[in-house]
């Protein structure tokens, strides 16, 4: 069997792995039109900030070892210009000759990833600008900050990456101004999180413009809408991902109202011989039923184990997404699962929310923390529709309990009932998820 995988990174590169252990005699040709290739893209925020010292422990394996330790055809600096279904071949280019080639396929995996989001402003060029989605973005940051030692610099967009890098860039003792259309940061989750988010960012000097953006840029100024002039060595945007699709509509691939590819349980487009994993792939989400694309790794990890799988005649379907994610801000940690607040009022569901604030083990214990846990549940069946936790220490772990109720199908109030382990550095008698199942029945 032929198997061409387009794209390198988390996606491609693992089921490019995963399928030489499921099909050790198939023919596989990955072509990625980076340098690199599965590289950490979750760790580039913090090798920016200095945190991860080695940029290169985030670098992925070596394309050429790779290729010849797992016997996989590695093809960098090359992309896939075209797909013609009908022969069942891809034309490459190779990026650094312009020399073009065909390559024939009995399956075909599509991995492109995504690409950022870049504002339309007037006077962008007059100022240094970056965004962060690949491995040299996050070069070409780093370069800037070691050569040119900025003072400030201002960040277009408070999501997950954003707030990320202004904690890193405050780290490497930058002025950081934080510039977002909305009146919150993380407005994915409920505000009662984002509260704390925004306390703890305050504390750190991070200087907000909320309800703003920015008119045009004249030199060193950014001219806001609001009338205000911010002076900044640099721009960085967060502003969204606009997924890498160009391929798959050339070649007639259905995508849909996610502005991703269509897959099946087994991550099969409509066409049977062509997959799509990982940014690109419109899947189905766990509380609604409807389509949902997560742009996030463990869910590009899971699908690669799923085509793999589903090429190896031994199928697993690809359960619905439950979107869960997590962040590092500061000395907080946050997370989210399911549907927040504002989700479950847009779909029409009737539900009740429980929230809990408290010590995260024994209060006596001298390391102990706080976590606010909030948990939304249908007001009828008590099923957990969607669950956010903010705090010092062990968020990680109550999200993921309470991830793991949501895919058991548990009530709210079987939170109550859960042994869960108990000793003064980790816990208390009645541990804060515990909490949340015995408040829910008040």
């Amino acid at each position: 069997m032929k198997i061409i995988i387009v794209g390198a990174i988390a996606g491609g590169s693992t089921v490019a792995s995963q399928i030489r252990r499921t099909l050790p005699n198939a023919s596989i040709t990955l072509i990625g039109s980076d340098s690199r290739i599965g590289y950490g893209s979750c760790g580039m925020p913090f090798v920016i900030g200095g945190l991860i010292e080695d940029k290169e422990k985030i670098g992925g394996p070596n394309p050429k070892r790779f290729s010849e330790t797992r016997n996989i055809r590695t093809l960098v600096k090359h992309q896939v210009t075209s797909i013609n279904r009908k022969s069942k071949t891809v034309e490459v280019c190779n990026l650094e000759t312009n020399e073009t080639f065909q390559v024939s396929y009995d399956k075909l995996i599509l991995s492109t990833g995504c690409h950022s989001r870049v504002p339309s402003l007037k006077g962008l060029g007059d100022l240094p600008f970056f965004t962060l989605k690949s491995y040299a973005d996050m070069e070409e940051i780093v370069r800037y900050l070691d050569t040119e030692k900025p003072q400030s610099c201002a960040v277009m967009g408070g999501g997950f990456i954003g707030i990320e890098l202004v904690e890193n860039f405050i780290r490497r003792g930058i002025q950081t101004a934080l510039i977002l259309r909305g009146n919150r940061v993380m407005s994915s989750m409920d505000k009662e999180i984002t509260d704390v988010l925004y306390e703890e960012m305050k504390a750190n000097d991070v200087d907000f413009y909320f309800n703003d953006e920015i008119e045009r840029i004249e030199g060193n100024r950014l001219i806001m809408k609001n009338g205000v002039a911010i002076k900044t060595d640099f721009l960085v945007a967060s502003i969204g991902v606009i997924p890498n699709t160009s391929l798959a509509i050339e070649s007639g691939l259905t995508i849909g109202v996610t502005d991703g590819v269509v897959v099946n349980e087994y991550m099969q487009t409509d066409d049977p011989d062509i997959y799509a994993i990982g940014d690109i792939a419109e899947c189905i989400d766990w509380v609604t039923g409807k389509p949902k694309r997560v742009q996030l790794a463990w869910h590009a990890h899971r699908q690669a184990f799923i085509v793999s799988s589903h090429l190896a005649d031994r199928p697993v379907k690809l359960n619905p997404f439950l979107g869960t994610t997590i962040t590092k801000l500061f000395s907080l940690t946050a997370g989210m699962v399911g549907l927040s607040e504002q989700d479950l009022r847009a779909e029409g569901f009737d539900f009740d929310t429980v929230s809990h604030e408290g010590r995260t083990n024994a209060g006596y214990y001298p390391d102990h923390g706080t976590i606010l846990i909030r948990v939304h549940f249908d007001r009828n069946t008590r099923q957990i529709l969607g669950a956010q936790a903010v705090g010092n220490k062990g968020v990680d772990k109550r999200l993921d309990i309470l991830v793991t109720a949501m895919m058991g199908n548990m009530t709210v109030d079987d939170l109550a009932a859960l042994e869960l382990s108990y000793s003064p550095p980790y816990s208390s008698p009645k541990d804060p998820i515990n909490l949340v199942g015995y408040k829910a029945n008040l």
